[in-house]
């Protein structure tokens, strides 16, 4: 393979490798992902945003009268997600550093078109649709003090498990490095969020995403929590919600649509050796 240039990017330290592909040629293959996303031998990150011209990709032909750009989004593992909310705001980050785009834009992904804007702040904030809260209370368990305790089930469109716990202290406490145990389990797992209430509309959270682990960051998981957090139904309040790698604001407005607002870095451009890139 000849040497491909790629970007690492981050939304609140949910960390990606961008990969520009626009006519869609390249075999993003399960084993590719995973070498990219290795800290050890690969750039590390918690997942790649492959950047293809929407009428170049099958998922995204129907879509690319609204959006000219696909973010084909692959967990670390390899495996395949319909969308994620920190990983967008670096895709358009990405696509207005090319020149692409101006403060607005679309986006085509496996979870419909997300539409875009910037902020005066400069950060990027994403219509991520309306949210679906199913009746369903999964019983979810982690070491060491979550044992049994009912969860609220939110499709964002991710799989998500919002778990409520009471105080920071045993937030911090919990040991994330395994997977919670969540009974019965989703039928294409989860993501699961673990939140204390710290103040008015101002929730503190940890994630462990399925297909990656812990990360310090999940912007649908982040907007999911928020979703659980206001019960009764959307009230266009705005929530800030603290993260170990920063903090998002989330609106749940009153049409049912929820945005995410969040920073979005770009941190390099990094050109990958051919040998490396022959071994996948």
């Amino acid at each position: 393979m000849d040497r491909l240039r790629v970007v690492k990017g981050h939304g609140t330290e949910n960390d990606f490798v961008i990969v520009p592909d626009l006519d869609g040629a390249l075999e993003l293959t399960p084993e590719l992902t995973r070498a990219l996303c290795d800290r050890h031998s690969g750039i590390g990150a918690d997942g790649v945003l492959r950047v293809v011209r929407s009428e170049n990709a099958r998922e995204s032909a129907e879509m690319s009268a609204e959006a000219e750009y696909f973010m084909d989004y692959r967990n670390a593992d390899g495996s395949v997600a319909s969308m994620c909310g920190n990983g967008v705001r670096v895709f358009v980050r990405y696509l207005q550093a090319v020149g692409v785009v101006d403060d607005y834009a679309a986006v085509a992904t496996r979870g419909g078109v997300k539409r875009t804007w910037l902020t005066d702040e400069g950060d990027v904030i994403v219509d991520m649709g309306k949210p679906l809260a199913l009746a369903d209370r999964p019983v979810a368990t982690a070491a060491p003090s979550i044992d049994a305790v009912p969860g609220v089930a939110v499709e964002m469109p991710n799989p998500h498990v919002v778990v409520a716990v009471p105080t920071r202290a045993e937030l911090a406490a919990l040991d994330l490095s395994r997977p919670p145990v969540i009974e019965p389990a989703r039928p294409d797992g989860q993501n699961v969020e673990f939140v204390v209430r710290v103040g008015p509309r101002h929730l503190a959270m940890r994630v462990h995403e399925r297909g990656v682990g812990e990360t310090r960051s999940c912007g649908t998981g982040i907007c999911a929590a928020v979703v659980a957090a206001e019960g009764s139904g959307p009230d266009g309040s705005t929530w800030q919600v603290d993260v170990p790698g920063g903090t998002c604001r989330v609106t749940w407005r009153t049409d049912g649509d929820v945005y995410l607002a969040g920073p979005a870095v770009l941190v390099a451009e990094i050109d990958l050796d051919p040998d490396w890139l022959d071994r996948y």
